[in-house]
């Protein structure tokens, strides 16, 4: 087979892959098996705990000797909540595998595609790579840093401003930018905001404005325990606080009492110690964190480099000298600069959407 139909196949299973909204802890992975030119069977993994891409299309071919299997993350070969896919190729008397890239998990990392070619299996490897990795980026993060992917989302006037200078961001953007919002909620993991943007909104951070078929978890950074226990974050759901040993006891007690989970983290300059707190949070197996924390806390991440993909809303508006913007984040002269690669623009109504992700 030439090039051009391996990536026509493959990219069957990358529009496959992306039909789950929300696998993590796992990745998003799409499975074709062909045979002869025809598709035998086909299937997508829906989330952790339901079977693999592999599995599901090789349950929906009635024969599969011979056939070559697309799969755009490299089979698995640990035991998990389900079987390891590759002795169930092997069985199954597939001739060849291509396989979009490599799985960074270190229980994999190789190990799938070595046993396929041991077995002799013909194995590929590269094909539509650059899509694949970009379609499980935040997976792939994980997978090498251990910390969550965190996705930072920021609602601008056209000149740049957080808000009016009273303070009032209500609304910047529309109902449109809004339900993109909530969207990108459900496919995170969770989502994190600052005790400022808590204490001057008083968010809830669930899926409203859409059908949801998950609520995220919500994560509160309040270093010195300001959040009182009656704010709507405090709702039903998973609720993590970070905070420091400068909030009291007492405090503590009372986010406890509210069914929060407090995570003491070691203090910096600016409060939490937040690659800290990302590496705390990683241990949950958390992929993304979205981001919808104000200025104060957007300007610490920036700064510190901890922010993987930026989603910038630019409302209608201007707003003039005096209302919050980003603040200082070590930027000095060009050089300083950090370079970020754009992703994608969208329109929904008078709002634009731009959406980009850090170059490393």
């Amino acid at each position: 087979m030439d090039k051009r139909t391996h990536e026509h196949h493959m990219r069957r299973a990358l529009e496959l892959a992306r039909r789950a909204t929300f696998t993590s802890p796992n990745p998003k992975v799409g499975c074709v098996l062909v045979r002869d030119g025809y598709t035998l069977g086909e299937g997508h993994h829906a989330g952790a705990g339901s079977p693999h891409a592999e599995m599901v299309a090789l349950s929906s071919a009635s024969e599969t000797r011979g056939a070559t299997v697309y799969v755009t993350l490299e089979p698995c070969t640990h035991h998990g909540r389900t079987p390891p896919c590759t002795p169930a190729l092997i069985d199954a008397g597939i001739a060849r595998v291509v396989a979009a890239t490599r799985d960074p998990d270190a229980r994999v990392g190789g190990r799938g595609l070595d046993q396929l070619a041991r077995a002799g299996l013909e194995v590929i490897t590269g094909i539509l790579e650059p899509e694949a990795r970009a379609l499980n980026r935040t997976y792939i993060h994980h997978r090498l840093t251990g910390r969550p992917f965190v996705s930072l989302k920021l609602a601008l006037s056209l000149d740049g401003r957080l808000a009016a200078p009273d303070g009032s961001a209500r609304w910047i953007t529309g109902p449109g930018a809004r339900r993109a919002t909530h969207l990108r909620r459900m496919e995170a993991d969770a989502v994190l905001v600052g005790s400022g943007t808590a204490l001057a909104d008083d968010p809830a951070l669930t899926v409203r404005d859409l059908p949801p078929s998950r609520q995220p978890a919500r994560v509160l950074v309040d270093s010195s325990g300001r959040t009182p226990p009656s704010a709507r974050i405090f709702g039903d759901g998973d609720v993590v606080v970070v905070t420091t040993d400068a909030s009291s006891h007492e405090v503590q007690t009372r986010w406890k009492e509210t069914g929060a989970e407090v995570l003491v983290a070691p203090r910096s300059a600016d409060g939490v110690d937040l690659a800290g707190m990302l590496d705390a949070l990683g241990q949950r197996d958390w992929l993304e964190l979205y981001v919808e924390g104000g200025g104060r806390l957007a300007t610490s991440l920036l700064k510190a480099d901890l922010v993987d993909r930026l989603d910038i809303h630019h409302g209608p508006v201007m707003l003039g000298r005096g209302g919050p913007e980003i603040g200082d984040i070590a930027v000095v002269t060009m050089d300083d600069a950090r370079s970020w690669r754009l992703l994608s623009t969208d329109s929904v109504d008078d709002d634009v959407l731009m959406s980009y992700e850090r170059v490393r």
